[in-house]
């Protein structure tokens, strides 16, 4: 027998134990993949279980839409169908029955036509992308010369929304709505924001023009459904800005497009009648044509209060670029007086304008900071670009 050399017995170890590790290696692995199996396992199990409810949900008869018309003694509704006919039907145990309202939708049995569930009352998805989730930011410092407009405001909407119990001391109503009067740029939509914000209420924003449908009926439908909203998400505020190109003034001759809108109109007034003053729904409008409005929108009982909301004045203007100019880098030859002064005419929005166009001329220059010159560069820019319009429309509208 031959003899092993210390050499090949140090190979015979080694390669022993390189194959220890391969098998330790190996089995490492198979238990690594055993757990992937056994997960993978479980996710198809649930993927299963997740397709057969669904298969089983599928089977289901469809259920047919209806409406709630009564509710008798004896537990059973009257409903009105969807195909047409009026049906007297049971109720599932398990719906509460409080929630069977008058005009409630419903959904119902195929076979039976017993009330399965109660579904939501339906919103027009323009209605629903009326509301503004996030709260507005703006806040009365950000509208600059409108005191007394600010003033008249917090009096009809704010005050009404957080301290009810002012005007029940007193035994006056406040106003119902708030109707905004002004050249466009002016601040009314920011008005509207800043009590938002101030009130923590809802607030709800439409334009009048997105009223005007096609067919017969769906804008006084988007209109009840609007209001509809108000109440649910209260207290909240309907902004319903450019209010004349729904609340013209009604003609005799019309035509079939005029008289929608008129039908739209009318349910508008209907709407606004139905208003507590004191209630948690205040109504603001925004227009900058009040000539051609409605004499039934502007009766007392519906927008009661009419603010006016003019061009700012040299101290107003001051203010205002003082509001814009804030956050800016400029440099000590800017004088707000001056910049007022040579912005006569000027809205908010134009103010606005101006500095915004400033700070563009100072970065084309390579500038971090805004010069005078910058300043009048804008003024003459922004101005001369306005001016036409203002001197053929708004000047006649609000002389």
């Amino acid at each position: 027998m031959e003899e092993i050399t210390k050499e090949e017995m140090e190979r015979m170890i080694a390669r022993l134990e390189n194959e220890k590790a391969e098998l330790i290696e190996q089995s490492i692995r198979m238990e690594n993949k055993n757990r992937y199996l056994e997960s993978e396992l479980m996710r198809l199990q649930k993927e299963i279980k997740r397709l057969k409810r669904e298969l089983e949900r599928l089977k289901e008869p469809p259920l047919i839409i209806g409406t709630i018309r009564e509710k008798l003694p004896d537990g059973r509704v009257l409903i009105k169908s969807s195909t047409g006919p009026d049906f007297i039907v049971e109720v599932a145990e398990y719906i509460d029955p409080a929630s069977l309202k008058i005009d409630a939708r419903a959904a119902l049995n195929k076979q039976s036509l017993a009330i399965m569930s109660i579904l939501p009352p339906p919103l027009d998805p323009i209605v629903i992308g009326a509301e503004i989730i996030e709260k507005p930011d703006i806040t009365y410092e950000d509208i600059g010369g409108l005191k007394d407009q600010i003033r008249e405001m917090k009096e009809a909407v704010e005050y009404p929304l957080l301290n009810p119990e002012l005007y029940k001391k007193v035994g006056i109503d406040p106003p119902k709505g708030v109707l905004l009067v002004g050249p466009p740029g002016t601040g009314k939509t920011l008005m509207a924001k800043a009590v938002a914000r101030q009130t923590k209420a809802t607030f709800i924003r439409f334009v009048g023009s997105e009223l005007v449908q096609k067919y017969i009926g769906e804008g006084a439908r988007l209109v009840r459904e609007l209001f509809a909203l108000a109440r649910e998400k209260s207290p909240s505020i309907v902004f319903i800005d450019e209010l004349d190109s729904i609340g013209a003034r009604r003609m005799d001759v019309a035509t079939s497009g005029d008289r929608e809108v008129q039908r739209t109109l009318m349910q508008l007034l209907a709407e606004l009648d139905g208003f507590d003053p004191i209630g948690d729904v205040k109504i603001v409008g925004a227009t900058n044509r009040p000539d051609i409005l409605d004499e039934a929108l502007l009766r007392p009982g519906r927008f009661d209060r009419i603010i006016e909301i003019p061009l700012p004045d040299y101290d107003a203007r001051v203010e205002i670029f003082r509001i814009h100019t804030k956050n800016m880098s400029i440099s000590e030859d800017v004088t707000l007086d001056e910049l007022a002064r040579s912005s006569e005419g000027a809205s908010g929005a134009e103010i606005k304008a101006i500095c915004t166009e400033a700070g563009m001329f100072a970065i084309r220059e390579g500038r971090d900071f805004v010069i005078m010159e910058d300043f009048e560069r804008a003024t003459e820019k922004v101005m001369g670009a306005h001016q036409p319009m203002k001197d053929e429309h708004l000047g006649v509208m609000f002389a």
